[in-house]
C-alpha cells in the first residue's frame, strides 16, 4: 500500500488530497486498497479522499450487521471530515452507503455505487467447502473480475487467511446473510441525493440487472458501463471508472 494510514480516536483510516471530501468505503472481502489507483486520481484533482477501514471484524458478534458499520461510517464523518461528503461504494460498501444515506442524508452530498448489494447478490461469503484449498480460493477470487490476473498473489492470500480465521469467517457469513436479508427495493426511491452507478457489464456477483433496478428505484440517479469488467470496477478499470466519476461529480460539486 503506497499511503499511510491514520489513527485517531477508534478510526484507522487514509487520507489524501484537499479539497470536497469524498469518503470511499470497501466491500466485505475487500480492504483500502482496492482503492488505491482511484485515490491517487481524485488526490490530485481537487478532492479529500478518506478511505476508513471498516470494522468488519471488530463488532461484537450480536452487532455484526450492516446497519452497525452504517453507524460506524456516519460517525467518521462527523468526527474525522465535518461536512457532507461523497459516499463511493463498492459491493458492500456500496450497501452500506445506500443505508446511510437514507439514515444520515445529512451527512452525504452525493452517493456513488459500484457492484453494490442492497437488491441482490450472488453470495460470495456464505460457504467455502474447500476453504483450505488454495488453489479453489484463487478460483473463487478470481470470479470476482473480469480478467482473472486482478486477482493477485496477495489478494488470494488475503481471502484465504479471513476463510480459514474461525471467527472471521463467521463474521463474514453474518455479513453476508444481513446484506441478503437487508433488501431495500421499498426504501431506494427515498434517496434524494444524486447518486451514481458505474457498473461492470460482466458483474457476475451483483449482475447487471441489479444496476438496472437501482437506477430505476432511485430518483437522482445516472447509470455508467464498463464493458469488459466484473465487480470490483474501480480495481478493474480504475482510470475508466475515475473519469466517469470525474466527469459527473464536476457538475455536483
Amino acid at each position: 500500500m503506497i499511503f499511510k494510514t491514520k489513527k485517531e480516536k477508534k478510526f484507522v483510516f487514509i487520507e489524501r488530497g484537499e479539497g470536497h471530501p469524498m469518503v470511499l468505503l470497501h466491500g466485505l472481502m475487500g480492504g483500502l486498497s482496492n482503492f488505491e489507483q482511484m485515490a491517487s486520481y481524485f488526490a490530485e484533482r481537487g478532492f479529500k479522499v478518506y478511505i476508513p477501514q471498516l470494522p468488519i471484524y471488530d463488532l461484537p458478534i450480536l452487532n455484526t450487521n450492516l446497519t452497525s458499520i452504517a453507524k460506524f461510517v456516519a460517525k467518521f464523518i462527523k468526527q474525522q471530515v465535518g461536512k457532507p461528503a461523497t459516499i463511493v461504494g463498492n459491493s458492500m460498501g456500496g450497501h452500506i452507503g445506500l443505508i446511510l444515506t437514507l439514515a444520515n442524508p445529512e451527512l452525504v452530498h452525493s452517493l456513488v455505487l459500484t457492484g453494490s448489494s442492497g437488491l441482490y447478490e450472488k453470495s460470495f461469503g456464505d460457504s467455502f467447502p474447500r476453504k483450505s484449498d488454495k488453489e479453489y480460493i484463487r478460483k473463487k477470487t478470481q470470479e470476482v473480475f473480469y480478467d482473472p490476473s486482478v486477482a493477485s498473489d496477495e489478494l488470494v492470500d488475503d481471502v484465504f487467511s479471513i476463510v480459514n480465521d474461525r471467527m472471521k469467517g463467521i463474521k463474514t457469513v453474518m455479513l453476508a446473510r444481513s446484506a441478503i436479508k437487508h433488501n431495500m427495493q421499498n426504501e431506494l426511491p427515498n434517496i434524494q441525493c444524486p447518486t451514481c452507478l458505474i457498473w461492470g457489464k460482466q458483474d457476475g456477483v451483483t449482475p447487471p440487472d441489479v444496476a438496472i433496478e437501482m437506477s430505476r428505484l432511485i430518483p437522482h440517479s445516472d447509470l455508467f458501463w464498463l464493458d469488459e469488467c466484473g465487480h470490483a470496477a474501480m480495481m478493474e478499470k480504475p482510470e475508466e471508472f475515475s473519469e466517469i466519476l470525474y466527469n459527473w461529480l464536476k457538475t455536483k460539486v
